[in-house]
């Protein structure tokens, strides 16, 4: 029996794959539902580009394959967002900024093609934060403009892949493509509901999982990766084996994990958050986990060594090699900084172009980065940890701001901060030290706003972190989905 309106929608990235390898839905289908779903809801503004002739064609290719053909493919008709800064051969990527607009690059970044060589389909271009300077994806760029959180669409949906994430949300996919150099997919993930993943970085070369070089508009290429996002964490490994080719998944005893609750993530959250975590932990505990407070004294006075010394010093070379490679309509970063639209990333490049962290650029690479990365693993050896445990971000969606693309905010009546501090500080470290960090919903507060929490691992360990995911994801449910 053909599956229903609901039924396509409410189908998981596996599900949907294995329904059209089971004959039970068809691609074409599939793909016309969610279309459908993507114009119905275009108010969020999860999209900038929906590729409806091309993905409609894509799937007729594959509903006409013989199905052993077709059972051959791990991702057969699945469609899928991808990042407005991941290149794409047929699409526009413009990094949601104006200089950028309706550039098509030559090639697909080899994330995406790989998954395309899978059977994946391309629904469209996710919108976000301009040039991915961002964590709220209220892009002020006119081609672009702000992403909505679908749980309430006055609330930011966190960025900068807010788009996937709300696109993946709002059950326009079931699956997408973002990508993180802060907290880019962890974050939004957080604030809809959804699970992003941050593949390993580490030196950024050898260590480095997902291998996208000048496929990506960049940041900074020691922190920048590409990242799925997704509604269940199994999804996620479905799409990283896929991209890497590594299927394993290692058997993954509750009872067995010891796991680890930093203290500098676990202070200053809002009530609401705190709450939700607690109340997951406790979930767990029962579960069998063991939970083991550490103090990490050091965490976060070496992340603020590191960060922005490297975030906003490496785009200096890195955009212009970019727009160099992919033969872009401007080739300079001033040329990009010219034209940029949100006043919160026209600041960034303004310290980008005056070049404020240069001076602290080698030291940060040479010296603090690694005493990070020691402080992490010496943390794993010596409490016997599987992984570290931690809320995403310190508070839920809050309100967007349509004049400054960010601004200030109040955690629970406390002196406003920076909106972009408050929700990076604790998925920050992981991305500086290049450690893979995944972030899966914990429940929802009072006001019914998503909250999620992110589990760490150390460089190498992906897939062991994701099936440690998978098994607290069985525990801690999924959440119910936005009503639109």
């Amino acid at each position: 029996m053909a599956l229903t309106v609901d039924e396509q929608l409410a189908l998981s990235a596996t599900e949907a794959v294995a329904a059209i390898h089971a004959g039970r839905l068809k691609a074409t289908d599939y793909v016309a539902t969610l279309l459908a779903r993507a114009a119905a809801l275009a108010r969020l503004n999860a999209l900038t580009v929906l590729a409806m002739e091309e993905a409609l064609a894509a799937a007729q290719r594959i509903d006409a394959l013989p199905p052993d053909v077709r059972a051959q493919l791990p991702l057969a008709g699945l469609p899928i967002v991808v990042k407005d800064n991941i290149n794409t051969r047929d699409l526009p990527t413009s990094a949601g900024t104006p200089s950028l607009e309706g550039f098509i690059p030559d090639s697909n970044a080899p994330s995406v093609q790989r998954l395309l060589d899978a059977g994946a389909i391309v629904l469209g271009k996710a919108n976000m934060h301009e040039l991915a300077l961002g964590i709220t994806s209220t892009n002020l760029a006119p081609h672009a403009g702000p992403v909505r959180n679908p749980y309430d669409p006055s609330l930011i949906p966190g960025g900068s892949s807010g788009g996937t994430a709300a696109a993946i949300a709002a059950r326009i996919v079931p699956a997408g493509l973002g990508t993180d150099t802060g907290g880019s997919t962890r974050i939004p993930a957080a604030l809809t509901g959804t699970v992003g993943f941050r593949p390993s970085v580490g030196d950024g070369k050898t260590q480095r999982r997902y291998h996208d070089p000048n496929a990506v508009v960049p940041i900074a290429h020691t922190r920048d990766t590409v990242g799925p996002m997704a509604r269940t964490v199994a999804d996620i490994a479905l799409l990283d084996g896929v991209i890497t080719g590594d299927h394993t998944l290692p058997v993954v005893d509750l009872g067995h994990l010891r796991i680890g609750l930093p203290a500098p993530l676990w202070e200053g959250l809002a009530k609401s958050v705190e709450s939700v975590a607690r109340d997951a932990l406790e979930r767990l505990e029962t579960a069998g986990v063991t939970f083991v407070p550490v103090e990490m004294p050091d965490l976060l006075p070496l992340n603020a060594r590191v960060g922005s010394a490297i975030a906003l010093h490496e785009p200096r070379e890195d955009v212009p090699a970019w727009l160099v490679a992919n033969r872009a309509p401007v080739q300079t970063v001033e040329a990009v900084a010219a034209r940029i639209a949100s006043p919160d990333v026209r600041a960034a490049y303004d310290a980008i172009l005056a070049d404020r962290f240069g001076g602290d650029y080698y030291e940060a690479l040479t010296v603090w980065r690694p005493q990070l990365q020691r402080h992490y693993a010496d943390t794993f050896v010596g409490h016997q940890l599987d992984a570290l445990l931690f809320p995403t971000t310190r508070l839920a969606a809050v309100p967007l701001d349509e004049i400054n693309g960010s601004s200030k905010v109040s955690i629970d009546g406390a002196e406003p901060i920076d909106e972009m501090s408050a929700y990076l500080r604790n998925t920050d470290p992981a991305s500086a030290a290049g450690i893979p960090g995944l972030s899966l919903a914990a429940g929802m507060t009072k006001e019914r706003l998503p909250v999620g929490i992110e589990i760490d691992g150390l460089i190498g360990s992906d897939r062991r972190l994701l099936a440690i995911g998978i098994a607290l994801e069985q525990v801690l449910g999924q959440l119910p989905a936005p009503v639109l």
